[in-house]
This record gives structure tokens, sequence and C-alpha cells, in this order.
């Protein structure tokens, strides 16, 4: 089974217009756009294209993952003014779309498809015609912003630390599954997937991509 994208290549840069986090912009006098040092704002967020090919003989259902594994596992510099992340800090998975029960039917969900733009308290889980929502964890990470707190399910694209001095890269997976549904409704986890899916497995497929903010940020 091959996954290949429109909106990237496997190995190159995710876009600016799938991320949820922007680098920071201002306007000078003349109404130039300045960058603003370790800044961030929200970006466009549209889900990237993806197709798959080749799923094999049996698939009743595909599921969608995309996860972050270079997040920062301790959180205490995190945006914080004057100081960075470090590239030795140890790192975590951090899960960025979560979509199960896809339909044998569906090979390809456009760009912009599960996400266009920043839902302030996030989109629910939920069924739709191209699979289910699960959530992701940007549920976790505005728990404590009023202004974002919620459910976040589906796709949210990448807001890594502004000033993180590692690049972050995200795995983009289609799994092809012998079963029609999981069986996973409301607010389930990448956790909850996992075990849904065990032994169900008839083939996989992932694409690579790139993304920083912190303009210094290294491989």
């Amino acid at each position: 089974m091959q996954l290949q994208s429109q909106t990237f290549r496997d190995g190159e840069i995710i876009p600016a217009r799938c991320a949820l986090g922007v680098p920071a912009i201002a306007f000078d006098a003349m109404g130039v756009p300045v960058p603003i040092p370790a800044g961030a704002q929200p970006g466009p967020n549209r889900s990237p294209q993806l197709t798959w090919t080749d799923a094999p003989s049996g698939t009743q259902s595909f599921m969608i993952t995309c996860i972050d594994r270079d997040a920062p596992a301790v959180l205490d510099d995190v945006d914080q003014s004057g100081r960075t992340v470090p590239y030795s800090l140890p790192r975590t998975e951090f899960v960025h779309w979560l979509l199960v029960d896809i339909p044998a039917s569906i090979s390809e969900l456009r760009e912009g498809q599960d996400a266009d733009g920043l839902t302030p308290h996030g989109k629910a889980p939920r069924s739709l015609a191209h699979g289910v929502r699960g959530l992701n964890d940007f549920s976790v990470r505005f728990r404590d912003d009023p202004q974002l707190e919620g459910q976040y399910a589906g796709y949210d694209g990448p807001w890594p630390p502004n000033n993180d001095e590692r690049v972050h890269h995200y795995i983009f997976t289609v799994y092809a599954l012998d079963v029609p549904t999981l069986d996973l409704s409301g607010a389930f986890t990448l956790v909850d997937a996992r075990c849904a899916m065990e032994g169900h497995i008839l083939a996989e497929s992932s694409l690579h991509g790139s993304y920083a903010i912190y303009d210094e940020a290294a491989n």
C-alpha cells in the first residue's frame, strides 16, 4: 500500500497553510510585514490532501493518524521569552490527527476536508461521511486556556513551541483494516484506537513531513 500527498512530498516541509500555528508577524509604518521574534499566531490549519493506493484484498476500512514524535516531554520552557526548549530535551508523541472507520470505498481525502481553520474550543468527536474523528492532543495542550480549551478531534496541524531548538517531524500513517468499524465513539483517543485495531491491520503506509516556527531550529 502506498500513501502520497499533493500537498507535500515525503520528507519535505509541511506547508504553513496546513499548520495550526505559524510565525507571528506585525506590520511596520509602511505596511510591510515584519516577523516577531519567538512569536506565533494561529494559522490556516488545512488538513493535507492524502491519497492511498494498493490496499490489500479484504480491506474493510481505513484509519489515519498524524503523530509528532518531537513534542517536548517537559513543558517548563515552552514558549517562554528569553529561553529555548533544548534540543537534547526528552521527547514524546503528540497526536495531531485521528480518523477511524474511513469507508473502504474512500482512497483520498482532499485538502481541507477534515479541517480548514482553527475552531476555538475544538471540533467535537463525531461521525462524518469520510470517517469518525477521535481526539487529538490539543485537547490536553489547551485545557488551561479559557479561550481555546475544549475537545479537539480529527485534524489540527503543527504548532510546535515557538522557541524549540528542534525541528519537529510529523508521521502521517494510513492503516488498512479487516473490520468495517472499530466500534469507537465519543471522546476516544489514539490509545483506544490502537487497542481496538490490534490484530486487524492488513497493511500500513506512512508519509513524513517536518515543520518549525523557531527560525534557528535544527533537524
